[in-house]
């Protein structure tokens, strides 16, 4: 040891230079070879290609390969670099005959270089092919060499080696001359491949095809001869065309890149939840419809596909193939846009959950006037009194309405925030009771997102011992990651109780559809399928949301620019596209019903309230907090003759004779329009000639509704129109008495209607009935000038 000390210490300038020499050998390869600009690359679930964006330097180059296909590897090697697996970066015997050829040539026409040098070339981007350069590229060679392993080498070059025009890279040159993932690559398109980075131009299409055909079918002789196909292998792959023309790369789910982009960065390779199959055949799909859609000059749609036990986008289809004048690279799947009716299960959910309404209970659909606003229902017509389960299935408005007033704005506005609604990011007091009717803007992202999350809420709590997660509403995932964590398991519930969601799923499978039957013809009724459909004003916005147990598809159908156009409904033109989506997908069971958050009650069969003990009955299964609803308060006994034709009491009739019955009876005005689409309803008998009836007052007002404001205008003579006033008597042929500010005004028998025109101001309107009732309303009385 000292002896090689003083030798050493002797000699320190060589040694000296020999360290510095060792030192600028290790540091002279750079930590990364290439700093080029990646295109951004989206692949399904199962690996195949969906879609791709141009790097940034205009070349179509997609990241580094995960691996080199045996046949590129094979054909590559014999055609470049035979002794690639025994060299240390070059090949003297190559470099010795290269030298002597370019001597005798007396310029370079060789260049022997190894694939090692050649990745060594490209990474140095365009530096003259001198001696000089090739000592460096073999220096830097042996130095990656020592640094990688020959596997990593070859996919160095096979991810940046040219391959003409833009083309670089060997996944790129794959898809863009033979429209294939590189694994699938015949022997004939790997030959082809591997001898074009030698000559990039000879694939311009329509030139040089003899030249190519030359060099490929030369490759496949050698690799016939060194026994690496058989024969008949070799006579295929020489029958085997050479490409004609660039194939397009795969774009099955553009506007789903450009959202990837936006949240993962450009440049990347990224593995998708989406599936290959059900992308395209939706795509399709929207094609379809797209082309009937254009003709009532309806331009764009979107879909979206989520799984709920995974929360996996399967498919995503942000607009329709139409042109850029109709803003073909919006993505409409993200844009917010009027809700229309779809927030409206929610609200029924929330009631269901809150014991404040049941499945069964009649809600008003009555001509309502709530603090300026008055709410109307698609059709303009009214039911009177509808199921809360109906008033949801048909999309009524008024009772959506009326329901949201009782419910309270500011308290559903604060539930629906856990749903992490983006869009929906304004107060009550802004949105006020057209909340529930589309007053509020979100989008089929989040909407979908919404839906899967109280599906999947009813499957984790039948999956669990009846307990929910507490991270259940999460956002979608896009990527092919581990399985998704829905956080610790719970006895509370997020938002909703499974039995109320359960329940509001229930209603959504109805079969008479919003907004009329018009959907039936869409239905299959084989596949059972919550759904819901909604129309925005002015017909901007068409809307469907289907949820079964595995999966939630939503729809939005319009214009990107916000054009409402006749005809454009949730049912007429989002439904059709929702029920072919459904049937693409695999079919799935219905939810199991949640027993242990639902209680069987006693409701009233007319009513839909829980029974009193006057009611007809029967048994439903009802949220938890149902026990403590309303008691029906609807049904009442009565007295009647013993022919019970009359009502009566003991000031006319003899107390053994009368009969006593339950009748159920609804307020005058619901009344009034609930009897005209259910005949079974029987008004209250009069009372008989002579008895004293202490009855409720039996008249409610038609019109002027609640505070009203009506503005008197003229005719075509200059004549200003009258107002009409209309009551509703539940006492046929009662005569009434009409007041205006306390002057008489004239009296009605049995249609009880009343045209005047008062002076501009405000008005009590008064109207008595021959036996004393009373009623009264405000009347605001304006004109036009």
């Amino acid at each position: 040891m000292k002896k090689v000390f003083l030798y050493l210490k002797k000699h320190k300038l060589p040694f000296c230079i020999v360290i510095l020499l060792f030192v600028i050998y290790y540091f002279s390869l750079p930590d990364k070879l290439f700093n080029d600009p990646a295109s951004t690359v989206i692949e399904s679930k199962e690996g195949k290609l969906l879609g791709a964006m141009i790097a940034g330097d205009g070349q179509w180059r997609f990241p580094s390969l995960d691996s080199v296909p045996e046949k590129f590897k094979q054909c590559i090697l014999n055609y470049e670099d035979k002794y690639f697996y025994s060299h240390p970066g070059f090949n003297p015997v190559s470099i010795i005959k290269a030298l002597k050829q370019n001597i005798q040539a007396g310029k370079i026409v060789r260049g022997g270089s190894t694939l090692t040098q050649q990745v060594i070339r490209l990474s140095r981007k365009g530096k003259e092919r001198t001696y000089l350069e090739k000592i460096i590229e073999i220096i830097l060679a042996t130095r990656l060499e020592l640094r990688e392993a020959k596997e990593e080498i070859l996919k160095l070059y096979a991810s940046h080696a040219p391959f003409g025009g833009n083309v670089v890279g060997l996944d790129v040159a794959s898809w863009r001359y033979f429209g294939v993932q590189p694994s699938r690559l015949s022997w004939a398109e790997s030959a082809t491949l591997a001898v074009l980075p030698n000559s990039p131009s000879l694939i311009y299409p329509g030139k040089n095809q003899e030249i190519l055909l030359k060099k490929r079918n030369d490759l496949l002789l050698k690799i016939f001869n060194n026994k690496i196909i058989d024969s008949l292998t070799y006579q295929l792959a020489l029958a085997e065309e050479l490409p004609q023309k660039p194939f397009p790369l795969p774009q099955h789910a553009p506007h789903f890149l450009q959202r990837l982009i936006k949240s993962e960065g450009e440049g990347k390779r990224l593995k998708t939840t989406i599936n290959y199959s059900a992308q395209k055949n939706i795509n399709n799909i929207i094609e379809r419809h797209y082309n009937v859609l254009k003709q009532n000059q309806v331009f764009n749609a979107g879909v979206i596909v989520m799984e709920v036990e995974t929360r996996n986008v399967i498919a995503y289809v942000g607009n329709t193939p139409t042109d850029i004048v109709h803003q073909k690279f919006v993505d409409v799947a993200s844009a917010p846009r009027s809700t229309g009716s779809v927030l409206k299960p929610l609200l029924y959910a929330a009631m269901l959950d809150a014991g404040e309404v049941l499945p069964n209970s009649l809600v008003a659909d009555v001509p309502t006037y709530i603090a300026g606003y008055s709410p109307e229902n698609y059709t303009k017509q009214y039911d009177g009194a509808v199921k809360a389960k109906r008033a949801l299935a048909r999309s009524l408005n008024v009772p959506a309405v009326r329901m949201l007033k009782s419910y309270g704005l500011e308290r559903f506005r604060e539930e629906i925030k856990k749903f992490n609604l983006e869009d929906l990011n304004k107060s009550a007091d802004y949105y006020g009771l057209t909340l529930i009717v589309g007053g509020a803007e979100s989008n089929l992202w989040d909407l979908c997102k919404t839906y899967a999350s109280i599906a999947s809420t009813v499957n984790h709590f039948n999956s669990t011992s009846s307990e929910y997660y507490t991270n259940e509403y999460i956002e979608p995932v896009v990527l092919k990651n581990p399985p998704v964590n829905f956080g610790s398991k719970t006895p509370e519930k997020r938002v909703f109780g499974a039995g109320s969601i359960y329940l509001t799923l229930d209603a959504m499978k109805e079969v008479n559809r919003p907004e009329g039957n018009e959907a039936w013809e869409f239905f299959d009724s084989s596949k059972q399928i919550a759904w819901k459909t909604g129309t925005s004003f002015g017909n901007r916005d068409a809307w469907a949301i289907g949820i079964t147990k595995k999966y939630v598809a939503g729809v939005w159908v319009g214009n990107a620019d916000g054009e409402g156009r006749p005809n454009l409904t949730g049912v007429g033109s989002a439904a059709p596209i929702l029920f072919d989506v459904f049937d693409i997908l695999p079919d799935s069971n219905w939810f199991s019903m949640p027993y242990d958050d639902l209680i069987e009650v006693d409701i009233c069969k007319n009513s839909g309230y829980l029974a009193s003990d006057i009611c007809p009955k029967q048994k439903m299964y009802v949220p938890l907090n149902g026990k403590h609803s309303e008691v029906c308060p609807y049904h009442q006994l009565i007295h009647l003759d013993k022919n019970k034709q009359f009502r009566v009491n003991s000031s006319c009739e003899n107390i053994n004779n009368i009969t006593t019955s339950s009748w159920f009876v609804l307020p005058p005005l619901m009344e009034y329009y609930y009897k005209t689409t259910n005949a079974a309803y029987k008004t209250l008998p009069p009372f008989k000639k002579g008895c004293f009836s202490e009855d409720i007052p039996a008249m409610d007002f038609i019109y002027p509704k609640t505070d009203g404001r009506v503005v008197l205008t003229k005719g075509f003579e200059g004549i200003t129109n009258e107002v009409v006033l209309k009551i509703v008597h539940t006492k046929p042929n009662s005569t009434v008495f009409w007041y205006i500010d306390d002057d008489f005004i004239g009296q009605t028998t049995t249609f009880h209607e009343m045209a005047v025109i008062p002076d501009p101001g405000n008005h009590l309107i008064t109207v008595v009935d021959e036996y004393g009732n009373e009623i009264k309303r405000i009347l605001n009385i304006e004109t036009t000038s």
